[in-house]
Order: C-alpha cells, then sequence, then structure tokens
C-alpha cells in the first residue's frame, strides 16, 4: 500500500513537575527535510531524534516541536547558585577592606547579591536525566507512530483516487473505437471534395487511393492506444507494490501524458478530441496528486 507524505502525529510525556509535548508534521518534499524546534533541555539530543526520523519517515518536509509545559499548582523554584553567591561575597568584603568603603548592610546583602550575573540557574540548564529522557523518548516515538498511521490513511484514499482516474481514462480510451472507422471515412470525404471543387480535371483515381492510404496510416493510433493500455496496467501494477513508489508512478503519470497527446495532435476529428480533453483532465489530477506519494 502506498503512503502519503502529508500527516501529522502529537504525543504527551507526563513527568511529575511538567508535561513535554511533542508535534510532529509532514508534506511532500522530494527529499527529507527535518526542521526540529526543542525545549533547551532536550537540545542535546537533537542527533538521537534526527536519526529516528530518518529511519523511519524516509521522504517528506517534517516539521518536529518539542515543547515544556509546567503543571498547575507545581511550583518550581529557580536553583540559587551557592558557590556563586559566596565568592560575590567574599569579592566584596575584600573590595571593602582594600577601599574603605562601607559594606552593605545585612538587609541589603540578599537584594544585591540575587542580581548579580549567573547567581540563579535556570533549570533548562540542568543536564538532562536520562530517565526523564526514556519518558520523552517515548513520546517521540509515539508521535512518529502516529504520523505514520496518518500517512497510511492518506495513501489508502490516494490509492482510492488513482485507480479512479485510471479507470476513467481506461473508459475513455474505449470510447474513441466508434469514431475510428467514421473519422477514415470524413477524411476521404474532405479530400475528395476539394480535389472536385478546385481541380476541373480527371485524375489518377487509383494513384488517389494509394495516397489516402498513407495519409490515413500516419494519423492511425492504434500503436498509441495500445501504450497507453499498457501504462495505465503499469500504473495499477506499480500502486500495489506498496510505499516508496511515488517518484515511479510520477514517471509512468509522464508516459500516459506523452501517449494522450499524441493521440490529440492525431485525432483529427471533433469527438476524438474532446474525449482527449477529458482524459487530461483526469491525468492532471493524477500528477496533482502523485507529488504526495513516498
Amino acid at each position: 500500500m502506498i503512503q502519503s507524505m502529508t500527516g501529522y502525529g502529537k504525543a504527551t510525556a507526563e513527568l511529575p513537575e511538567k508535561k513535554v509535548n511533542v508535534e510532529i508534521k509532514s508534506l511532500n518534499s522530494k527529499a527529507l527535510d527535518a526542521s526540529l524546534r526543542l525545549a533547551p533541555a532536550y537540545r542535546e539530543k537533537e542527533m538521537d531524534i534526527r536519526a529516528e526520523l530518518s529511519k523511519v519517515l524516509e521522504r517528506g518536509k517534517v516539521d518536529f516541536s518539542l515543547w515544556v509545559e509546567k503543571k498547575e499548582g507545581v511550583d518550581v523554584a529557580i536553583p540559587i547558585n551557592k558557590s556563586v553567591v559566596s565568592a560575590y561575597y567574599r569579592q566584596i568584603e575584600e573590595i571593602s577592606r582594600q577601599t574603605g568603603i562601607p559594606e552593605p548592610s545585612p538587609a541589603d546583602w540578599y537584594s544585591i547579591l540575587l542580581r548579580l550575573p549567573d547567581v540563579l540557574t535556570k533549570t533548562e540548564s540542568l543536564e538532562l536525566d536520562e530517565a526523564e529522557w526514556t519518558t520523552v523518548y517515548a513520546a517521540v516515538t509515539e508521535a512518529i507512530g502516529q504520523l505514520i498511521a496518518f500517512r497510511r490513511q492518506e495513501g489508502r484514499a490516494l490509492e482510492a483516487k488513482f485507480r479512479e482516474n485510471i479507470a476513467n481514462i481506461a473508459r475513455l480510451l474505449g470510447e474513441i473505437d466508434p469514431y475510428e472507422k467514421e473519422r477514415v471515412e470524413k477524411i476521404k470525404e474532405r479530400i475528395t471534395d476539394a480535389l472536385a471543387k478546385t481541380i476541373h480535371v480527371d485524375y489518377d483515381k487509383n494513384r488517389l487511393e494509394q495516397e489516402l492510404i498513407y495519409y490515413i496510416e500516419k494519423l492511425d493510433v492504434n500503436e498509441e492506444k495500445q501504450r497507453l493500455t499498457n501504462h495505465l496496467h503499469y500504473f495499477i501494477n506499480t500502486l500495489e507494490e506498496g510505499h516508496g513508489q511515488g517518484k515511479k508512478l510520477g514517471f509512468i503519470a509522464q508516459e500516459i501524458g506523452r501517449e494522450i497527446n499524441t493521440l490529440g495532435s492525431k485525432s483529427n476529428h471533433a469527438g476524438m478530441q474532446k474525449i482527449v480533453v477529458q482524459m487530461k483532465d483526469e491525468l492532471e489530477q493524477i500528477k496533482e496528486q502523485v507529488l504526495n506519494v513516498m
């Protein structure tokens, strides 16, 4: 079964003090183009996430987001770096002794020290705990699994539409047959009428028959019809080979287009040309959607 490159997945990792959300979206692309937005604490795991994406997604423009939400009712204090506070305190005391500048009053010490650089350590800068990462990584793989399931669902819809388009082209191709004999007779009639009106002398009717046969053979479309039928069968067979056939289906659609265009240029008949236009409409729908196939 084919897969679409369009998909969506989302999962959540529940931790004691926070909730980690993972969201992944994908659109069509010639290759895998992954863009990652990660909360600071998880940036060190970017390569692990990219490796997982490339292993299972193969193609598509992928937008991956991982962000953190604090749980309601949970107050997480920003840690104070005690060693930095002590170092600042000793420096201020030393400067006071050397310069004679009075030390701050005890009430002012904390307001001064807590404003100095690097005293408050943000949680995001702490080293990521491996047990926490195991929980978050499970959410990452769950979101990717949801994306793949979405792609398969979209793939089933695409396959049904492709089969409908191909069946319509095959039906339209069969509708050309009744026009074949009529077309030959009309071409012959048009040429003989033009000769009768413009040339008022006798001409070799046997030679005219030979020339007409040669001319009509050049307009024969049986080979194009057979090749087009073969391409239609090939398209369906390729659909059934499973995912990873998007580029191949695109090439087959191009070949189908060439045969339809040749039919149009050789038709020389209003009814046949109308059928060719309908075939082109079905083919354009295929070409538009085949870009989304893995």
